[in-house]
């Protein structure tokens, strides 16, 4: 008898893990003019099953020269991932920098601007970084 329970318990948790999908859910933010640089293109992908954001971008010709100018490994093209965390209805970035001083990038859901948060000794300033022209989301099922 115990048996029999244990075979039936089994199938049905493959019955179950079988007809499992997983989903996820990609956003692209697309077009995005950066309130302070220019570039040929500005584009952010949020992968919400891998909790990695990555953005892709092209300098414009007056800020490659001006960034290239203190610094030789800066490139035209770039691709940028950090790890992601959503909190409420605003995605963030992996904060980057000290306990006393850190800086990360904020997306809210269904909101094409990109606001960047900087906190020193607690104190929490957020602030417009780029206005996206474009937003598309898609379900991914694997």
């Amino acid at each position: 008898m115990k048996k029999n329970k244990f075979i039936i318990k089994f199938i049905l948790i493959i019955i179950l893990f079988s007809f499992k999908n997983s989903y996820g859910e990609i956003i692209i933010l697309s077009y995005c003019n950066n309130q302070k640089d220019g570039f040929l293109k500005n584009e952010y992908t949020l992968d919400l099953e891998k909790l990695l954001m990555t953005r892709n971008y092209v300098y414009n010709e007056k800020t490659f020269k001006k960034y290239r100018v203190t610094d030789l490994s800066i490139k035209k093209n770039n691709t940028l991932t950090k790890f992601i965390y959503q909190e409420d209805n605003k995605i963030l970035t992996d904060k980057v920098g000290y306990p006393q001083f850190y800086t990360q990038l904020v997306f809210e859901i269904d909101n094409s601007n990109i606001m960047i948060k900087t906190v020193i000794n607690n104190e929490e300033a957020i602030s417009l970084l780029s206005e996206c022209k474009k937003i598309e989301r898609f379900q991914k099922e694997s």
